[in-house]
């Protein structure tokens, strides 16, 4: 191993070892609490991103930085070296400060910014290209044909407009010279004015056919410059788009990942079978990958792992500074599906089934429709690895009955659920959640005091393509989401509040509560936007709509236990 190799590593001291202990399995990458090795490495890791000087990347932090605002995970993995040393190694996604380059980081799987790499090399003939059509692009001569041609064809529309309306007149006239003469004249007089009409008539054609073929020929003759300079624009997309196609498939082959056993796998073989088919941008270039690779190519043994945001807060995604995160399950879950295999690991908690003692509460029914109180960790509907939810139980006590649930519940999320007993009665009310005529009411507890009494979320949402379920907050694509809420109490470092979801997106509460565009406030317990605790302190307390059969409105209410 080379002594560079060697200096990114840092080692616990004994003593540190002997308090904490060892973890027993390695981290389960996409849910954790993290051990105590990984939390007193993070800190080690946070205090140098605080204290060095060295490195020129605008964290968000202070104002004195230049340059976009760019936050960063950075990963710390907790290792054992071949004489049984324990120590760590610290990684960050993506680049920093423009390079790969740092001692104090593991290097990037395959470094596409090395001298005279293939990568750099490709891509200056790509930038060169981005050259050649920005230079078409701002061309004067291309730029005054295409001002020429809106200009000319601007006047072709006006003028055939205009000959258009006095050829109307035209006829307007010949058509009461037609009804004036046709009562003074004897017939073949008033055949001779029919056949003057008639002229008249075809000339005004004539004339208007003869105005839109010049006009058309005009125009084409200018469309065809503009065309040439085009087909070089589109000639010039077309190689740059081969090229970066290429470019891609070539890095995706030099992206070759280790496991604990040696073996090796490239990117387009891991993600050949996903459903994205390929590797989605920056796959790879995380950074708990990045130290696995790191730690099988040089001998070390994996024990644990951690993740955590340093910088501002994205606008669009909930990231918080210093805090802790799963890998993403978009780009790393197929990567690390290889990388750990055969290791063992933490148990996946989304695999664990609800507790027995975890009971779901019949509150009321009818033969049309039931009404049940979800209990918090109880899944809606079967999962592709757990069976228990309320479908399966509801199912195992309804005879001869398929139960339709109406509506679901996240799994964390506890509360009330409507399910109907036949399809007219599901498609009833299910209109009534589309029509928005359902009155629903949630019961949270946020993880933060909040100084206002009450207020209206406006945050559109839109799905985090490379890391479902999340959501993103994004006000180009995403859809309307609209929150009204209320405090009902406040402790010393809490707020529980009142939630009326008047869209009913996904993640619509918890995002709309953790953002800091909302209420910047995580619901207490929520793993994937804030902090995992004993469950989801999210509650659905109130429900009220139309009986599909009796159209009388019904309501329907169960507090929190929290």
């Amino acid at each position: 191993m080379a002594n560079s190799d060697q200096n990114r590593i840092s080692w616990f001291p004994d003593s540190v070892i002997s308090e904490v202990g060892l973890p027993e399995r390695f981290t389960f990458p996409f849910y954790y609490e993290p051990h105590p090795l990984t939390k007193i490495a993070a800190a080690e890791l946070q205090h140098y991103l605080e204290t060095q000087t060295d490195l020129d990347h605008n964290f968000g932090l202070t104002t004195d930085k230049e340059g976009y605002v760019i936050g960063k995970m950075f990963g710390v993995l907790v290792v054992r070296d071949r004489d049984g040393k324990i120590g760590y190694l610290s990684g960050c996604s993506g680049k920093l400060a423009g390079t790969n380059d740092h001692p104090k980081f593991v290097p990037p799987v395959f470094d596409m910014l090395t001298e005279n790499s293939f990568f750099l090399k490709e891509q200056e003939i790509i930038d060169a290209i981005n050259r050649q059509i920005e230079a078409i692009q701002v061309d004067q001569n291309y730029n005054s044909l295409k001002w020429d041609m809106e200009r000319l064809s601007a006047e072709s529309l006006q003028e055939i407009s205009d000959l258009k309306k006095q050829l109307k007149i035209n006829k307007e006239l010949r058509g009461k010279r037609r009804e004036e003469q046709k009562n003074n004249l004897d017939q073949a007089s008033y055949a001779l004015v029919e056949a003057d009409l008639v002229r008249q008539s075809n000339h005004d054609q004539w004339v208007l056919k003869m105005l839109a073929d010049d006009w058309k020929q005009c125009l084409e003759e200018v469309r065809a410059k503009v065309a040439q300079f085009d087909g070089r624009i589109e000639a010039l997309k077309n190689e740059r788009k081969e090229r970066s196609a290429a470019l891609q498939g070539q890095l995706f082959e030099q992206y070759s990942f280790l496991n604990k056993a040696g073996k090796s796998k490239s990117l387009h073989d891991i993600f050949s079978p996903t459903a994205f088919g390929r590797p989605p941008a920056g796959a790879g270039e995380c950074a708990t990958p990045k130290l696995l690779q790191f730690a099988f190519a040089n001998g070390y043994e994996p024990l644990a792992m951690a993740e955590f945001w340093w910088g501002a807060t994205p606008r669009s995604e909930i990231r918080k500074h210093k805090q802790f995160y799963p890998a993403c399950a978009g780009k790393c879950k197929p990567i690390l599906a290889h990388m750990l295999e055969g290791m063992p690991m933490d148990e996946n908690p989304f695999l664990q089934p609800a507790e027995d003692s975890a009971c779901l509460e019949i509150v009321y029914e009818d033969e049309y429709l039931l009404v049940v109180n979800k209990p918090a960790g109880l899944r809606s509907v079967p999962g592709i690895d757990i069976n228990d939810s309320v479908y399966t139980r509801l199912k195992s006590i309804l005879v001869n009955i398929e139960p339709l649930l109406v509506h679901r519940l996240d799994m964390g999320t506890s509360g009330l659920l409507v399910v109907a007993k036949t399809a007219e009665v599901h498609k009833h009310i299910q209109k009534q959640f589309l029509d928005r005529t359902i009155s629903k009411r949630y019961t949270a507890l946020l993880s933060k005091v909040i100084d206002r009494a009450d207020g209206e979320i406006r945050l559109p949402l839109t799905p985090d393509p490379y890391n479902r379920p999340l959501q993103l907050v994004c006000f180009e694509t995403g859809k309307k989401s609209i929150t009204r809420w209320k405090v009902v109490a406040r402790t010393e470092n809490t707020t529980k509040v009142h939630f009326w979801p008047l869209t009913g997106r996904t993640h619509q509460l918890r995002m709309h509560a953790a953002h800091e565009l909302g209420l910047n406030a995580p619901i207490v317990g929520d793993d994937l936007y804030g902090t995992a605790d004993k469950r989801l302190y999210l509650h659905a307390a109130y429900l009220s709509f139309v009986h599909p059969k009796t159209k009388e409105r019904i309501s329907f209410e169960v507090g929190e236990d929290f």
